[in-house]
């Protein structure tokens, strides 16, 4: 067995991390994270664990490890926001959040002395910022992407505001939440450890429901009720911060306060604008070249450069410029609109309406399908342990379109998955 080359348990916990759909590409960078952030015993460990969310019990059965012991791991893990840890019925169940939104974020919600949050700072500035193997993956892999853009609400004018649905709204997701917490932004507060913050609110960015009772139970974030979690987002509002949240329709677990010089997710749109990597809100905003002096607030606030400042081809005025929008960048915030004081730039609806996922299997399932890896979520024995898991799986498979039920079939090779969308269809 000489031949055989030891894999570490941080190249298995890799692997792990790259069976859910949003990946992680293999990189030195990768496994330097890893190892501030695991021990090799319990990157070994995690790599075992279930996709789907799982009890210390079979967790237990799967680390064959004695129950205390593996309640004691868990515990550990959820204890320094490795893993996310739910109370459900009188039960405590266990899930890995991916990479990004997760884990790594959540190393940075707070000051901590137990990692070297610098250095860790550091390396996640050369993985995501320098490398971009990991951004492009997380951001411009298929049609449904990670996060969306909520539009900002004080410029909805009441004909604007009958078209939004509550889920698009971050007011309501911020009231119907079961859970709300707040923590620091982790790309600000990384940017501040590489000399490249701004000066943007650091301690403003949300969680919801499972994610923040787990975070603030823990010390990662700190509970708080709605009226101050809807004074911190006015607070983002008046910086002229976007919202960026999950990408579903019922149940978001965050919504992040962006601002465009740090934020991942505003990067990535203008790297890879024509890739689509954040899910705009249904508005387009439309300038009044007539009525625009030219002042140039609208581009300075945008934070994707969706909106620059062309020549107003006024022979009378050579020097004069007016706001000119690139569409396939615009995000459809709204924060142009906030900031033009001669009000010549308003929101109008886009022709076809933007899709939401409804909630974190759905999205899960479609990503899966769109990035090639459903079998991951279907023909992993570890998450296979009812029935009832599959058939919740399969559920969700055969409401989709037709177009995407075939392109799940042709990614499981299953008989059974045929036939069950054949059913469905016929």
């Amino acid at each position: 067995m000489s031949h055989l080359a030891y894999k570490s348990g941080y190249a298995q916990l890799v692997d792990r991390l790259n069976r859910y759909p949003q990946g992680a590409p293999p990189s030195d960078l990768l496994n330097k994270i890893l190892k501030i952030l695991f021990s090799e015993q319990e990157a070994q460990l995690v790599a075992l664990l279930p996709i789907k969310p799982f009890t210390a019990t079979k967790a237990s059965q799967i680390w064959k490890m004695d129950l205390v012991s593996t309640q004691k791991m868990l515990d550990e893990l959820a204890g320094r926001a490795l893993l996310v840890d739910i109370e459900r019925g009188g039960e405590w169940i266990y899930s890995l959040p991916p990479p990004m939104a997760g884990f790594f974020e959540f190393s940075l919600m707070r000051v901590r002395d137990d990692i070297d949050q610098k250095t860790l700072s550091e390396l996640f500035y050369q993985y995501l910022n320098v490398e971009e193997d990991f951004i492009r993956e997380l951001f411009t892999r298929g049609e449904t992407q990670l996060g969306r853009t909520f539009v900002h609400e004080p410029v909805l004018t009441n004909d604007d505001a009958v078209q939004v649905l509550d889920y698009e709204r971050a007011t309501e997701v911020i009231k119907s939440a079961t859970h709300r917490s707040v923590g620091m932004c982790y790309c600000r507060h990384k940017m501040e450890h590489v000399g490249r913050a701004c000066s943007a609110p650091m301690e403003i960015c949300m969680t919801f429901n499972n994610a923040a009772a787990s975070l603030s139970r823990h010390g990662h974030a700190r509970s708080v009720d709605v009226s101050e979690c809807l004074d911190l987002l006015r607070q983002a509002y008046e910086q002229n911060l976007v919202q960026f949240g999950e990408n579903i329709r019922q149940g978001v677990n965050f919504i992040c306060n962006c601002c465009g010089c740090c934020c991942e997710a505003m990067i990535a749109q203008r790297r890879f604008a024509n890739l689509h990597p954040v899910h705009t809100t249904n508005f387009i905003p439309d300038v009044n070249t007539q009525t625009c002096n030219g002042c140039g607030k609208c581009a300075d606030a945008c934070p994707v450069e969706a909106m620059t400042m062309v020549s107003a081809h006024d022979p009378l005025h050579p020097k004069k410029k007016q706001a000119k929008l690139n569409e396939d960048v615009c995000l459809g915030c709204g924060l142009c609109v906030r900031v033009c004081k001669p009000q010549s730039v308003r929101l109008t609806s886009r022709p076809e309406r933007v899709i939401t996922p409804l909630n974190g299997a759905h999205k899960a399932v479609v990503m899966a399908i769109e990035r090639g890896k459903l079998q991951n979520l279907i023909f992993d024995n570890r998450i296979l342990w009812s029935h009832r898991a599959l058939a919740a799986l399969l559920g969700v498979v055969l409401k989709l379109p037709p177009i995407k039920q075939v392109m799940a079939s042709q990614q499981v090779k299953s008989r059974y998955l045929e036939t069950m969308m054949a059913r469905v269809r016929y």
